[in-house]
C-alpha cells in the first residue's frame, strides 16, 4: 500500500497553512541550532535530530484536544516543541541548566511535561509503546474522552513489547493512537533489511487493530489521516496505527556519520520537503512572500533568545542530584 496522500490543500486556509508552517520551521531552526550546539560541546550525552520529520509530530498535534497525551521515544525535541513547550526550557534541558523543563536532569532523551500533555521522551527503544498504552489504559478506567497519542520508530517496531501493547489495547479497545514513525532506518539499518514486512501498518492486523500508511513528508496528509485514526480511538473503537513514511536528514544521533545511505538518495528525498511543501500550499492559499520571510524572521528570533538563555541559565545546584529520587 502506498502512503495515503491527500487532496486537502485545496480545503485549508493561508491561516492553518501558516500556523502549521511556523511550528515545523521552528522544529528545523531548533534542531539545527541544537546541532550546532553539541558540536560545541554545549550538550552532553545523546542528541537525537527531529530535522525531516516535521511534519509528523505537527500534523497530529493539530488533531488532539487538550488533556489528550503524547508520549515518544528518545528523538522527541520536536514532539516537544509541537505540544506547546517553551523553546528556551527545550533548550536549556538540552544543556543541562536549571531553566530547562526538568531541572536539567532529563537531557535531550527524558523530557517530561505533564502541563503539556507531554509524557515524555524515553531512551529504551520501544519501551515508551507500553507506557503510552497504560496512559490509554488509564483514560478507559476513568472515562474521560482523553487519547494517548504513543509514537515509535521503525526499529521499535520490532520490539515483543509493542505486540503486547497491541493485544492489551485492542483486547480492552484503549483509546491509542500507535505512530510509527517510519524514517526508513533503525540506526544505521534499513527497514527492508530488518524487517520481513515492512508495510509496518499491517503489524497490527493480527490483532484486529485497523491501520494505514500515510505520506508522513505532508502535513495536510498527516492531518487528514489523524483526524480519523484519532476519532476512532475517541468513540471507544479502540486503538489505530498510522505509519508516518518519514525520513530523517541526519544520521541516526550526532554520532552517526549516516554512511549507510548515499548523497543522492538523501537528496532526492529533500525534493519533496515537508516544509518546502506547505510553502507551496501557502502560495496556492493566497500567502504573500512577505507574511513567509515575518514568519522566518519570528522563528530566527525565537530560537536565537532560546540558545541564549540556554547559554546563560544556571547549573542546577549539586543538591538536585537527590531530589526526584526514589530511595
Amino acid at each position: 500500500m502506498s502512503p495515503k496522500s491527500t487532496s486537502a490543500s485545496s480545503k485549508a486556509s493561508g491561516d492553518l497553512l501558516k500556523d502549521l508552517y511556523r511550528q515545523m520551521v521552528l522544529i528545523r531552526r531548533f534542531e539545527e541550532r541544537a546541532g550546532q550546539l553539541y558540536g560545541m560541546g554545549l550538550i552532553g550525552g545523546f542528541c537525537h535530530l527531529y530535522i525531516g520529520q516535521e511534519a509528523v509530530c505537527v500534523g497530529m498535534q493539530a488533531c488532539i484536544d487538550d488533556g489528550d497525551q503524547v508520549i515518544t521515544g528518545y528523538r522527541d525535541h520536536g514532539h516537544m516543541l509541537a505540544t506547546g513547550m517553551d523553546p528556551k526550557e527545550v533548550m536549556a534541558e538540552l544543556t543541562g541548566r536549571i531553566g530547562g523543563s526538568s531541572k536539567g536532569k532529563g537531557g535531550s532523551m527524558h523530557m517530561f511535561s505533564k502541563e503539556a500533555g507531554f509524557y515524555g521522551g524515553h531512551g529504551i527503544v520501544g519501551a515508551q509503546v507500553s507506557l503510552g498504552t497504560g496512559l490509554g489504559f488509564a483514560n478507559h478506567y476513568r472515562g474521560n474522552d482523553r487519547v494517548s497519542l504513543t509514537y515509535f520508530g521503525d526499529g521499535a517496531a520490532n520490539q515483543g513489547q509493542v505486540y503486547e501493547s497491541f493485544n492489551m489495547a485492542s483486547l480492552w479497545k484503549l483509546p491509542v493512537v500507535y505512530l510509527i514513525e517510519n524514517n526508513q532506518y533503525a540506526m544505521g539499518t534499513s527497514v527492508k533489511r530488518s524487517s520481513a514486512e515492512v508495510e509496518l501498518y499491517k503489524r497490527g492486523l493480527s490483532f484486529n487493530i485497523p491501520g494505514e500508511a500515510v505520506d508522513g513528508m505532508d502535513v495536510l496528509a498527516v492531518i487528514e489521516a489523524g483526524k480519523k485514526a484519532v476519532k476512532h480511538a475517541r468513540e471507544g473503537k479502540g486503538p489505530y496505527i498510522l505509519e508516518m513514511k518519514t525520513y530523517r536528514y541526519r544520521g541516526h544521533s550526532m554520532s552517526d556519520p549516516a554512511k549507510y545511505r548515499t548523497k543522492d538518495e538523501v537528496d532526492d528525498i529533500k525534493k519533496g520537503d515537508a516544509i518546502e511543501k506547505v510553502k507551496g500550499y501557502m502560495k496556492d492559499a493566497g500567502v504573500k512572500d512577505d507574511e513567509v520571510k515575518a514568519i522566518d524572521d519570528e522563528i530566527k528570533a525565537i530560537v536565537k533568545d532560546a540558545v541564549e538563555f540556554a547559554k546563560t541559565s544556571p547549573e542546577p545546584d549539586p543538591s538536585e542530584l537527590m531530589t526526584d529520587v526514589y530511595l
